[in-house]
């Protein structure tokens, strides 16, 4: 039962995150912080211990390195969620990926010879996600009890819940509107965003790639400013250039069985003939949702089960 606590935060820890965040929404990046410190950082010390000693030969570089290259990966596989009927999974999604990206900065800290339960690391923490500018101002938001200005009010619930998936974005990198793209980019990814959407009410998995390649890039990009928060210079062994991650590549598989399935099923209708009430119509759209379920419902028992082993 201990083992479990420890192993896997997106487990466990991530609906106990998503009811705290709901109480405070206006406060996310606060109760984030506050959360990590609380239930990762006591064990974010001897994680990296063992990991010392499993390579003894490796020096601070080395080893940020490691923990860079693994939360990467983490991040990666423990964030990725389905679309179609599944799209209420994705607040436990991001619940499970903040934490990952979160305990891999507190390693990095902890390489660094920092106490992970310091309050101070979860000022650092909020300066890196840029939500502050000094860790001062970031200690005094973390300190307070009340909720933040320009929080949700009396705004309506969907609109608010929204919002809070928004936030959860910017803070995974996943969302970047200031990172200098010119219009038509940005209008690309929007329209990238809605056809990846719409696929994925017939093929689920469709999202896997499509987040992964985001969670990937955010982990990064959050992991460099740690590198040079707490290093002084970012370290080219934590990337993997030219080189296709594991976690990606089985992301792309699992999206082109999920929409191999639909495709054979379709066809399948088509060459059979099959009908109901002397239409195909509703033939497909059977077919269509069984098949998204199937095949979401799949990859959700079968990550599941995976997170279960791993714990």
């Amino acid at each position: 039962m201990r083992k479990r606590t420890r192993a896997a935060p997106a487990a466990g820890l991530a609906g106990s995150l998503l009811k705290e965040i709901l109480a405070e929404p206006g406060r996310l990046p606060e109760s984030l912080a506050s959360f990590s410190l609380r239930h990762l950082g006591p064990g974010v010390g001897p994680r990296v211990a063992r990991l010392r000693e499993a390579h003894p030969e490796a020096d601070a570089a080395a080893l940020r390195a490691l923990v860079v290259s693994r939360g990467r990966r983490a991040v990666t596989a423990e964030g990725a969620f389905v679309g179609g009927p599944f799209l209420l999974l994705i607040p436990v999604a991001f619940c499970g990926a903040l934490l990952t990206q979160v305990r891999t900065v507190l390693e990095i800290a902890a390489v660094d010879g920092r106490d992970t339960t310091d309050p101070q690391r979860g000022a650092e923490l909020l300066v890196l996600q840029g939500v502050y500018e000094d860790t001062d101002t970031a200690r005094t938001a973390l300190d307070r009890t009340a909720t933040r200005p320009g929080g949700d009010g009396d705004r309506g619930r969907v609109a608010g819940f929204r919002d809070l998936i928004i936030r959860m974005a910017k803070l995974l990198g996943l969302v970047t509107p200031d990172d200098g793209s010119g219009r038509w980019v940005r209008v690309g990814r929007w329209a990238l965003l809605g056809a990846v959407f719409l696929v994925g009410l017939v093929a689920p998995l469709v999202w896997l790639p499509y987040m992964a390649h985001g969670y990937y890039r955010g982990t990064t990009k959050m992991t460099d400013r740690a590198t040079v928060f707490y290093a002084g210079s970012p370290d080219p062994r934590s990337r993997r250039s030219g080189q296709l991650d594991p976690v990606m590549a089985r992301a792309g598989l699992k999206a082109f069985g999920s929409v191999l399935l639909p495709t054979v099923a379709l066809f399948l209708v088509i060459v059979t003939d099959i009908r109901i009430a002397d239409g195909r119509w509703p033939v497909v759209g059977i077919v269509l949702t069984t098949s998204c379920l199937a095949s979401g419902g799949w990859w959700v028992w079968l990550h599941h089960r995976q997170r279960s082993s791993r714990a």
